[in-house]
Formats: structure tokens, C-alpha cells, sequence
């Protein structure tokens, strides 16, 4: 019978390629056949071709103990064979490994050449309890005569400790001998296993060091050398003076070697072994960053990737060895690379300072403009690129225009600009420009990002606030995010922060008024829910500060254009009433009822009389005499005005001091069964009485006429009461209703479902003579230089863009550059409680900026204590209320009498004693 040989499965395969499962399947037959026969030579083969077909994916475990038969074979051929099937198929959960352990011991007792097969065997198939039974025989391997058996076995004593742990024990000393081997391949393997296990407990390894430092001095075997190196990275943390002793001859093998791996290797080492402190440390520091900086420069992408990634390491010591190449890590934000622009942007997120925070910002900012589109080839130069084809050009300041890289590349920009509250800004109206810039030039979905920070800076920095006004009516008035505002990365959130600081610091404008339509034009409708609600609320402020501002400066002819805005807001407001967006519906909604107001104020409005007098701001003040403006112009903005708004500090929330005797983790309502009973004059609880009959007509016990029209039922506990108006009441009804007003008032005042006010009731509307006569705070001083934009022009202040409003003559004009003071505590609750709290340092590139909004995903920074504010005592509350016990009265004159039972809370014992009612 002829078998086939590996070379004939193989040769099959590559002609049965149409049908080649068809193929494989009579060979698996043939398989199982010849691997059941006694032959040892055609078992070998069909092991052979069983390895071949399980690299193609195909099963072989079923011949695990077939695979054992040949192992234990006395040829040396065929032994290779089953071990080159066992470390093809083996695994910690095959059953026959076993049956192993004795024909393991035998070869590893059996002449050099099976000692040899069985050592790279074993070192696959290693399990725990393989490396248990073995260990004794591999560390006697130690010793061996030939240094390639000792190589094998200092290879094998890896894969036991990591099985066996407890090996380490009696096998470590013996480890450590093979480090003064004669034979360097045995040497080297024995750093190898070091270097390995030292990653788990460098701090282990210490004893290790003598001998390692005379093989890193002596040696010349680079891959060895760069084991050593790696060695000495791990051990130099936790032995500060191997420090000093390893830095001359690390710097040596920087200057001197021309390996490129054992290079890197001992930067990194210098690196993460802190040797790059004191005095020898910056000229050994200078010398690393020079050779990574020659690393970025090379053509090889790998050596820049690595050098880019060492640099970020090094920054946080010696930044400014890292700034002296900042020409050549920018250079490498247009590398085609995406990992290797990713990692220049780490470099210089973690670079940046407030001295070179703008160049670096401008240069990415330009990777974000697309190129322009280049005109339409002519014919010769369309004849010449068919002749001489060439790859075409690509764009230096555009390396990608992929959605993600541009997220990443926007993001980034931000996140230096904003690391540790705005630490690297010095001139915030410059980030104000940055950021409506890559609001624009993006092309990402960062809307949301972009309109936070701007709200934050605003809020942190009130030199920024003119500025930031002025900037946001540009962004109001041009229509770029209004009509893209349904694309994809159109960042029309901007329109958002751009309504909220202009309606928040309206004040800064001359001329407010002229800004309101671009906040209330039509196409606001069709933006999203919370955009068009800000631009109605702020659209709202600007009005009211105007219509404040008119009336601190009122003439006569301010009616007529009064009116006339009057009657535009109103217009404008019932469109944006009848939207589906509920939140955009309710805002429009109640500021129509606020102008409407307004609006019949003014048409009823009279202008008064000259009396004479000469100072008409003094008759504004009398609390007798009428103002000479309309009263409703003042309607709209305390509204909004009446207190600042300011950022709040990240802890201000968990300061809030919990008050003595509250128990936050204790139920509310001890009970959900409320049951509605009346105690009676002798301390008995008694049913209030109350009968139906079967019209459902109500009939009270006392003196209380019936009474009758339209009734109104309310169910509360177990009962029913009908409501309904009296036709007449007489001086005892009166007083009984009275009687009966104050006992319910009294009961409700302990039921945890009402909520009492306790305020003194008001006085009659008859009683005049109780109001009293006071004098009522009027408008506030005229200020200078606040005058109505369509009457009264300002000569001083420069317009830039006539249809756009301006700023006021104070914001416009300035003699020397604003200084700007970031607010970055924030406010504090009063009787706030400052706890030290744990926190893990974040390296101060990956910080991100706390907002007012708390918008960010990540945590702020924690901030520095603050004073303890004193709380009164009256304002605490000493305990917590007892549980209520509600009970229920038995019903009288029914048929069934049921027994009166009281409902009592379940109680449970909480984790520190403290009693839960439920």
C-alpha cells in the first residue's frame, strides 16, 4: 500500500484547490488509519502531516495520545516529531499531559541530543504541575557540561517560575551562578530570564546589581547590553545610588555606540531611572534630547515614533531642552503618518507655556484650513501629466482632512489653551478669537466644547467680557452657523454661547437694541430647542435693559419708537410661540405676556405736564408724584439683573454642610398609609362623620343647612368629602367653619404630604389705612454716556461696521492693554465646610477646565481651602421628626364592624445603628 508523505499532502492541496475540502477529508481518513498503525516511522508521518493541517486550521487533539506513542520513541528523528506535535497541540487542559511527567524525567536523563528535544519541548507544554515534578531535574540542568544543554535549561527555568513560583526559592541562587558562566550564549540567556522576572519585583533583583554593572562595563554583545540596560531601568527606582553609578557608563554608550536600538534603550533607561537629575543629569539630558531630535529627523518612521514618545517623557524635567526643537516636532504634525502626528500632538500638548502657546495654537490652527481648490488645469498641462505621470502634490499645511484626526488635532487645541484654568493664556481676547476661529475652520462636531469654553472665559475673566460682546454680535450677524446649523459639524452651538454673553452682558453694548432682531429673525425657529430658547431669553434681557436705559434718559419722542419695538417683539414673539418645541413654546409664551403688558402700559401712557421745574430726575424720585415714563419699563429687566453671575468653585457642592439631627439615609414618610382621623375634645380618636345617600347628597350631623349645586369630590386616605358652596351662612356656621378651619389647619401642620405657609395672613384689601406710606427706591442715577441709539449718537466712539451694534466709549477705547485676572476658585455656598479629599495628581497635560456648567467629562482640579463661614444656630434644625402614627377609627352605624388597628412603621436597623423607618 503507498502512503503519502508531507510533500505529496502539500503537493495535493495546491492541485486540488477547487475542491480542496473534499481533498483534505480523504487525507484526514488516510490519517487516522496510519496513525493507529504500529509502524513508529508511518505514526511519525502521519503526526508530521496532522501539524501541517492544524496550521490550517484544522483540529489535531484527538491525537494527543497518538502524539505521546511517538515522544517515547527511542530514535531521536521520530522524538522530534512527537514533540514538534505536542507543542503544536498541547494545552494546560489536555488530559494526557499527565501521563508525561515520567517520560519527560527519562529523557531529560537520556544522552545530550534527547535532553536537547526534550528541554524545547517542555518549555511549551509547561503547567503547574509539570513544573512542580520537573524542577529539581531543569536546576540539575544548570550544571550540565555542554553550554548548549545549560542554554536550554536556563530558557526552561523561565517558563517554571512562572508556573511554579516556589521555585524561585531553591532555584534563584543557582540562576544567579550562570551569570559568571564561561559561555556567553549561556550568559545572555541568563539576563534574559532576569530581565523577564525583574518586571514583576524590580526590588527583588537589587542583589543582582554588582554583577550586572561588570557585564554592562566589560561586555560587548549588543542584545545583551541592551537586556542589561533594560534591567538597570527597572532596578534604579528602587536604589537611588545606582543613580550616580550608572551614568558615566550610560553616557559613554550613548556617545559611542552606532546601535540604533541599544541607543533608544539607553535614553529611555535615563529616562525612567530619574538619572537626568543634578548637574550631571542636564548635560546627560542635553544629550538625549540631541539624539532624539536626530531620531525625528531620520527617514525611518519607527525611530521617530519612539523619539517623539521618549521626548513626552522628558518634558516634564527639562522642557526647555524639548523647546529648543520645536521647529522639528511641529514638523512632524504633517507627517503621513497618523500615529506619528498623534504623537507629536502629546509632545506638544505637554510643551506648551504661556511663551510659546500662541505660535504653537496658530501652526495647528492652520492644519485645519482646507486647502483651496486649485483652478482648472489647461490643456497643456493636462497633455503633460498623461506624458510624465507624477503623484500628485500633497498640500504642507493639510496633512489629513479625516473627521477624526480633525477632532483630535480641535481638541488638543483647546486642552493647551485650557490646561489648569487657562494657566498658558496671557491675552484672553486673542483665545476668544481662537476659538470662534476653529469654530469656524473645523469642520467637526466641537460645537458644544467651543461654546463652554467661551462661556467659561467669559465668566472667569471680566477684562475679556468687552471683547467677548463685541466678538459674539459678529458671530450674531453673520449668517454661516444659521444656515449650516443642520449640517454635520456645522458648530451652530456657538450661536448659543453667542446669545447667552450678549444677553448676559448686554450692558456692554450702546446700542442693544440694533442687536435684537438678529437674535429673533425667523430662521432662529428652525435651530435646536435649547439655541432658540437662549436667543428668546436674551433677546428679553437686551430689551429690558433697553427699555431701563430709555427711561433713565425719557423724552417725549422716545414713545413713538418705544411702541414701534414693542410691537416688533410681539410679532416676533407669537411665531416662536407656536412652535412644537415645548421649552422654545413656554419662554416665547410668557415673554408675549410680559410686552403685552408693556404694550397697553405705553398706550395708556400720558405724557405729563411741564410743572417747571428744572431738575425732572427730582420728580422721579418723589414716591407721591408720577414718573415722567412709562412704568412698565422697568417691568422686564430686575428680572435679570438682580444678582451676578459668577463661576462656582468644583467643591462647592460637596461643602454643603449636612445640618445637625438630618439623617439623609432615613426614610421621609415613615409610612405610605396616611389615614385622615380627628382627635375629639376627651382624647378619643373619632371618625369624622360623614353620610351619603344614594343621590349623593351630603348630610352633616350638625346644624348646617343642605345644601346643593355643583359638587367636587376628593378622596384622601380611606374617605370621601364632598365640597360644595353655601347659599347662606349665618354668624355660628361662620364661627363653627372658623372652629373647624383652625383644628384642620392645626392637623395638616404635622402631615408631611402638605406644606404649610407660615407667613401672618395679609390685611384686608378695605383696610387703607394699614398700608404704609414709605419712600419706594427709584431708577438708578443717569450714567454718562448711556444715551438711546436711535435719538442720540456718540461722536467718540469708533464705528468699525456701521450695521453692526458697538461697544460702549469705555470697552472701545483703551490706553493700555487689559489685564486680565482669571477667577478660578469660583463661589463658595455660605456655611460651606472645606474636607481635605483625596485626589490623584493628573500631569498638567491632561487636565481639563472646569466650566460654569460643568459641561467637562473630567474633574476639575481641585481648588485651595477657603475660610469656614459661621452658620447661626436658629438656622439649624436640631432633630429629626418623630414618625408619625396614623390610625384609623372604626366606622359607626355600619353593618360590618371592623376592629380599630393602628398602623405602625416597619422598623430596620441600619449598617451603624441608625433606625429606618419605611
Amino acid at each position: 500500500m503507498w502512503e503519502r508523505t508531507l510533500q505529496d499532502l502539500i503537493r495535493g492541496l495546491r492541485a486540488n484547490k477547487n475542491d480542496e475540502s473534499k481533498f483534505i477529508g480523504q487525507a484526514m481518513d488516510e490519517i487516522r488509519h496510519e496513525i493507529k498503525s504500529k509502524d513508529m516511522e508511518l505514526k511519525a508521518g502521519a503526526v508530521m502531516k496532522l501539524t501541517y493541517l492544524d496550521m490550517l486550521g484544522y483540529d489535531m487533539n484527538w491525537a494527543s495520545f497518538h502524539i505521546i506513542e511517538v515522544m517515547s520513541s527511542p530514535k531521536i528523528h521520530i522524538k522530534s516529531v512527537g514533540y514538534l506535535g505536542a507543542v503544536q497541540s498541547f494545552n494546560e487542559d489536555t488530559d494526557v499531559l499527565m501521563l508525561t511527567t515520567n517520560l519527560l524525567k527519562k529523557d531529560l536523563s537520556s544522552t545530550p541530543a534527547d535532553i536537547a528535544v526534550t528541554l524545547n519541548g517542555v518549555s511549551s507544554i509547561m503547567t503547574a504541575d509539570l513544573a512542580r515534578d520537573l524542577s529539581p531535574e531543569l536546576v540539575g540542568m544548570l550544571n550540565h557540561s555542554r553550554p548548549h544543554i545549560r542554554k536550554r535549561a536556563v530558557a526552561a527555568m523561565y517558563r517554571v517560575f512562572q508556573k511554579y513560583p516556589d521555585a524561585l526559592h531553591h532555584g534563584i541562587g543557582r540562576l544567579q551562578e550562570k551569570l559568571e558562566d564561561s559561555d556567553p550564549a549561556v550568559v545572555c540567556a541568563t539576563v534574559n530570564v532576569l530581565c523577564e522576572l525583574a518586571r514583576r519585583n524590580p526590588q527583588d533583583y537589587l542583589p543582582l546589581a554588582p554583577q550586572l554593572f561588570h557585564l554592562l562595563t566589560t561586555s560587548s554583545n549588543n542584545w545583551m547590553l541592551i537586556k542589561i540596560v533594560k534591567l538597570f531601568g527597572s532596578l534604579s527606582p528602587h536604589e537611588p545610588r545606582l543613580v550616580k553609578k550608572l551614568q558615566p557608563p550610560i553616557t559613554d554608550l550613548i556617545s559611542t555606540t552606532s546601535a540604533i536600538s541599544l541607543l533608544y534603550e539607553c535614553v529611555h533607561t535615563c529616562i525612567i531611572g530619574n538619572m537626568l537629575q543634578g548637574i550631571t543629569g542636564d548635560s546627560l539630558a542635553r544629550t538625549c534630547v540631541s539624539k532624539l531630535a536626530a531620531f525625528i529627523e531620520d527617514p525611518d518612521q519607527n525611530l521617530k515614533y519612539i523619539a517623539l514618545l521618549a521626548m513626552v517623557k522628558i518634558v516634564p524635567t527639562h522642557p526647555h531642552l524639548v523647546a529648543e526643537h520645536q521647529d522639528t516636532i511641529l514638523s512632524s504634525v504633517d507627517d503621513e503618518d497618523i500615529s506619528i502626528r498623534m504623537r507629536a500632538l502629546d509632545l506638544l500638548s505637554a510643551l506648551v507655556n504661556r511663551d510659546n502657546l500662541q505660535s504653537i495654537v496658530q501652526q495647528l490652527l492652520s492644519h485645519l484650513v482646507k486647502p483651496e481648490s486649485s483652478a482648472i488645469p489647461s490643456a497643456v498641462q493636462s497633455l503633460s501629466q498623461h506624458i510624465i505621470p507624477s503623484t500628485p502634490a500633497k498640500s504642507p499645511g493639510a496633512p489629513s482632512q479625516s473627521t477624526a484626526y480633525r477632532l483630535v488635532l480641535s481638541q488638543r487645541i483647546m486642552t493647551m489653551c485650557s490646561q489648569n484654568t487657562y494657566d498658558n493664556v496671557s491675552d484672553f481676547e486673542w483665545y476668544l478669537s481662537v476659538l470662534v476661529d476653529l469654530a469656524y475652520v473645523s469642520n467637526v462636531d466641537i460645537g458644544t466644547q467651543i461654546r463652554d469654553q467661551l462661556v467659561d472665559v467669559v465668566g472667569r475673566v471680566r477684562a475679556a467680557r468687552s471683547y467677548a460682546v463685541k466678538l459674539m454680535v459678529k458671530v450674531l450677524s453673520d449668517d454661516t452657523f444659521l444656515l449650516h446649523a443642520g449640517e454635520q459639524g456645522s458648530c451652530s452651538e456657538v450661536l448659543w454661547a453667542a446669545a447667552w454673553i450678549c444677553g448676559e452682558f448686554c450692558s456692554e453694548l450702546s446700542a442693544p437694541d440694533e442687536l435684537i432682531p438678529y437674535l429673533l429673525q425667523p430662521e432662529i425657529a428652525s435651530l435646536r430647542p435649547d439655541i432658540a430658547a437662549v436667543c428668546i431669553q436674551s433677546a428679553t434681557k437686551l430689551f429690558g435693559y433697553w427699555a431701563s436705559e430709555a427711561a433713565k434718559q425719557w423724552m417725549e419722542s422716545f414713545l413713538e419708537d418705544l411702541k414701534q419695538a414693542v410691537d416688533i417683539m410681539i410679532e416676533q414673539m407669537e411665531q416662536l410661540a407656536s412652535s412644537n418645541q415645548i421649552e422654545v413654546q413656554e419662554r416665547a409664551a410668557n415673554v408675549l405676556q410680559l410686552l403685552i403688558f408693556i404694550k397697553r402700559d405705553v398706550a395708556t401712557y400720558k405724557p405729563k405736564q411741564d410743572n417747571g421745574f428744572s431738575d425732572p430726575s427730582a420728580a422721579a424720585f418723589d414716591p407721591v408724584s408720577e414718573p415722567s415714563f412709562p412704568k412698565s419699563l422697568y417691568l422686564i429687566q430686575p428680572l435679570f439683573s438682580s444678582h451676578e453671575l459668577n463661576p462656582v468653585a468644583s467643591i462647592a457642592q460637596a461643602s454643603v454642610p449636612v445640618p445637625d439631627g438630618l439623617d439623609l439615609d432615613a426614610w421621609i414618610v415613615p409610612s405610605m398609609q396616611v389615614r385622615v382621623a380627628e382627635e375629639g375634645d376627651d382624647g378619643d380618636v373619632t371618625e369624622r362623620k360623614i353620610k351619603r345617600n344614594k343621590k349623593g347628597k351630603e348630610k352633616e350631623s350638625g346644624s348646617r343647612t343642605k345644601v346643593k349645586g355643583g359638587k367636587k369630590k376628593q378622596k384622601e386616605g380611606g374617605y370621601q368629602e364632598e365640597l360644595a358652596p353655601q347659599e347662606e351662612e349665618t354668624a355660628e356656621e361662620k364661627a363653627e367653619r372658623e372652629r373647624l378651619k383652625a383644628e384642620r389647619l392645626e392637623r395638616m401642620r404635622d402631615d408631611p404630604y402638605y406644606i404649610m405657609d407660615d407667613r401672618s395672613p395679609k390685611p384686608s384689601a378695605e383696610d387703607v389705612d394699614s398700608i404704609p406710606v414709605v419712600r419706594l427706591d427709584g431708577p438708578l442715577p443717569v450714567s454718562q454716556g448711556i444715551f438711546l441709539s436711535t435719538h442720540m449718537n456718540m461722536t467718540d466712539t469708533p464705528v468699525e461696521e456701521p450695521r453692526l451694534p458697538g461697544l460702549r466709549s469705555s470697552a472701545s477705547i483703551r490706553s493700555a492693554p487689559p489685564l486680565f485676572v482669571v477667577q478660578k476658585e469660583g463661589e463658595m455656598p455660605v456655611g460651606a465646610v472645606i474636607t481635605s479629599q483625596p485626589s490623584t495628581p493628573v500631569p498638567s497635560s491632561r487636565r481639563q477646565t472646569p466650566n460654569l456648567f460643568d459641561a467637562t467629562a473630567t474633574p476639575p482640579p481641585s481648588l485651595p481651602s477657603f475660610q469656614s463661614y459661621e452658620v447661626p444656630d436658629d438656622e439649624l434644625r436640631t432633630s429629626t421628626p418623630e414618625p408619625i402614627k396614623v390610625t384609623r377609627a372604626k366606622k359607626k352605624g355600619t353593618s360590618t364592624v371592623k376592629k380599630k388597628r393602628t398602623v405602625k412603621p416597619d422598623v430596620k436597623v441600619g449598617d451603624e445603628g441608625t433606625v429606618v423607618t419605611r
